[in-house]
C-alpha cells in the first residue's frame, strides 16, 4: 500500500501533471510528426539527399540545444518568480534571455557561414556504399545557408515560449506550433515537389517552407503575449529599457552557464556519436536517421514529462513547499518511465514496417528497422534519466546537471563509441546497444541524488 502512495497519485494529481503536459506533447507530437513526414518526403527524392539533410539537422541541434541551455539558467528564476508573484523579476530574467539568445545566434551564425562545409563533410565516410558523398555534402550545404534563415524566430520564439511555460501558460505555444506545422507540412509539398504551379526546389523547398513555418509560429506566439497583458501582466513594459541589474546577471549566469556548456556539450556529444558512426558508411547515417525520426516522435511522451517536472517543481519549490515538492516528483517520475514503456511497445512493433516509406537501400531500411527496435528497448531507461535532470535541474543544482549530462556523454558515452567504432570489427548495432547499457550507471546516479533530496531549495527567497 505505502508503494502505491509513494509511486501512484490520485486523480488530482494527475489532473494537474497532464494540464501542463499534454499541451506540450501535442505541440511536440506534431511538430515531430511533420518532421517525420518532412523526413519521408525527402527521404523520397533520395539516400543523399536525406542524408545530406539529416547531417545539417544534428549539427543545428547543437544550436537549438544551446538556447535551451543558455534561456533555461534564467528560466530556473522564472518558474520561482511566477511561484511568488514576482512580474519584475519575471521581466528581468526575460531580458537576460534576450541578450543571451542574440549573443549565441549571431556566433552560431558566423561559425556556420565560415566552417559550414567542414562540419559536414566530419559525417561522410566509408566510401560510397550507401550514396555519393559529393552529392550529400552538395545538398546539405545548400540546406544549411537557408536554414540559417530561421534562426532569428526560432530565438524569439524560445524566449516568448518558454516564459510562458514556465509561468504556467503551455496552451498558446501548443496552438502556434499546430499552426507552424500545418505550414510546414503543405509547403513542403507544394515546394519540395513543385506542386500547384510552385517551382520543384527538393531540399531547398523542405528548407524553405521550415524557415517560413517558423516565423508563423514566432509571430503568433509574440502577439497573443502581447495582446493579453491581463494575462501576462510582467509583458507590461518589458522592452521599455533591456538592461538587466548586474547582480542578477551575475546571478543568472551563475546558475545559466552550467545548463549553457551541458546542452552545448550534450548536443555536440550527440553529433560526436554520429560521427562516430558514421565511419562505417552512408548507410549507417540513413538508418539512424530513419529511426531517430520516429524515435522523436514516440519521445514526446518523456520529454514532455521533464517540462512537467521542471514547471511544477520549479514553482513548488519556489512556494517554499518542500514536501510536497518532493512527493509530486516522485510520482511524476513513475508516471513517465509506466508511459514510456506503452510507448516502447508501440515503437518497437512499427520497427519493421516504417523504413520501407523511404527510397533507400534496403541496407539502410534494414539498420533502419534495427536501430528503432533497440531505441524503443532503452526508452523507459531514457524517460527516467530525462526526468531526474529536470529534477535537479529545478532546485536551480546547474552544476550537478553538468556533471550528470554533459560529462557523462564525453567521459563515457563518446569514448566507448570512439574505440568501438575504430579499433573493433563490432557490427554497429552492437556498438548503439553497449553505449546505451553505459548509461546503466548514469541512472544509478540519478536515482541516487534524487532521493537524497540535494535538488530541494528555494532559490529566489531573498
Amino acid at each position: 500500500m505505502r508503494l502505491r502512495e509513494k509511486y501512484i497519485g490520485d486523480g488530482a494529481f494527475y489532473k494537474k501533471v497532464l494540464l501542463v503536459a499534454v499541451p506540450i506533447m501535442i505541440q511536440n507530437g506534431i511538430t515531430n510528426f511533420v518532421s517525420l513526414l518532412d523526413n519521408i518526403m525527402v527521404g523520397h527524392i533520395g539516400t543523399e539527399q536525406m542524408s545530406g539533410v539529416a547531417i545539417v539537422n544534428q549539427l543545428l541541434m547543437v544550436y537549438y540545444l544551446c538556447i535551451f541551455g543558455g534561456l533555461s539558467g534564467a528560466g530556473i528564476f522564472t518558474a520561482q518568480y511566477y511561484g511568488q508573484g514576482d512580474d519584475e523579476g519575471i521581466r528581468h530574467t526575460f531580458r537576460y534571455k534576450f541578450w543571451m539568445g542574440v549573443i549565441l545566434t549571431v556566433g552560431v551564425v558566423v561559425l556556420f557561414l565560415g566552417w559550414g562545409n567542414d562540419f559536414i563533410q566530419l559525417f561522410l565516410n566509408g566510401g560510397n556504399d550507401g550514396g555519393d558523398l559529393q552529392a550529400t555534402l552538395g545538398y546539405g550545404n545548400g540546406y544549411l545557408r537557408i536554414m540559417l534563415l530561421g534562426l532569428p524566430p526560432f530565438l524569439f520564439l524560445q524566449i516568448y515560449a518558454s516564459t510562458l511555460r514556465e509561468c504556467g501558460e503551455t496552451v498558446v505555444p501548443m496552438k502556434a506550433g499546430i499552426c507552424a506545422v500545418f505550414v510546414n507540412l503543405v509547403f513542403n509539398y507544394f515546394l519540395i515537389y513543385g506542386k500547384f504551379g510552385f517551382p520543384q526546389l527538393g531540399v531547398t523547398g523542405a528548407a524553405i517552407a521550415t524557415v517560413l513555418s517558423r516565423y508563423v509560429e514566432a509571430a503568433i506566439v509574440v502577439w497573443w503575449t502581447h495582446s493579453h497583458k491581463s494575462r501576462n501582466t510582467y509583458i507590461e513594459g518589458i522592452y521599455r529599457t533591456l538592461k538587466v541589474p548586474l547582480k542578477l546577471v551575475k546571478n543568472y549566469f551563475i546558475k545559466g552557464a552550467p545548463l549553457l556548456v551541458n546542452e552545448t556539450l550534450w548536443s555536440a556529444g550527440m553529433a560526436f556519436l554520429l560521427q562516430c558512426y558514421s565511419v562505417r558508411g552512408l548507410n549507417v547515417v540513413a538508418g539512424i536517421n530513419i529511426a531517430n525520426t520516429i524515435n522523436n516522435v514516440f519521445n514526446v511522451v518523456f520529454i514532455a514529462m521533464g517540462d512537467a517536472v521542471a514547471i511544477i517543481i520549479g514553482q513548488l519549490l519556489g512556494a517554499g513547499r518542500m514536501k510536497e515538492a518532493k512527493d509530486t516528483d516522485t510520482k511524476i517520475i513513475a508516471f513517465s518511465v509506466f508511459s514510456s514503456a506503452v510507448m516502447a511497445v508501440l515503437m518497437f512493433a512499427a520497427a519493421s514496417m516504417f523504413p520501407n516509406l523511404y527510397n533507400t537501400t534496403p541496407e539502410a531500411k534494414l539498420l533502419a528497422a534495427q536501430f528503432i527496435m533497440a531505441q524503443a528497448v532503452f526508452m523507459p531507461q531514457n524517460a527516467f534519466m530525462h526526468a531526474t535532470y529536470f529534477t535537479i535541474r529545478s532546485g536551480g543544482k546547474t552544476l550537478v546537471t553538468f556533471f550528470f549530462d554533459s560529462v557523462f556523454v564525453w567521459c563515457v558515452s563518446v569514448p566507448v563509441a570512439y574505440f568501438l567504432s575504430r579499433y573493433t570489427q563490432l557490427y554497429v548495432l552492437v556498438i548503439f546497444c553497449l553505449g546505451q547499457m553505459a548509461d546503466w550507471i548514469k541512472c544509478a546516479i540519478g536515482y541516487i541524488l534524487v532521493k537524497k533530496g540535494v535538488w530541494m531549495q528555494n532559490i529566489v527567497k531573498d
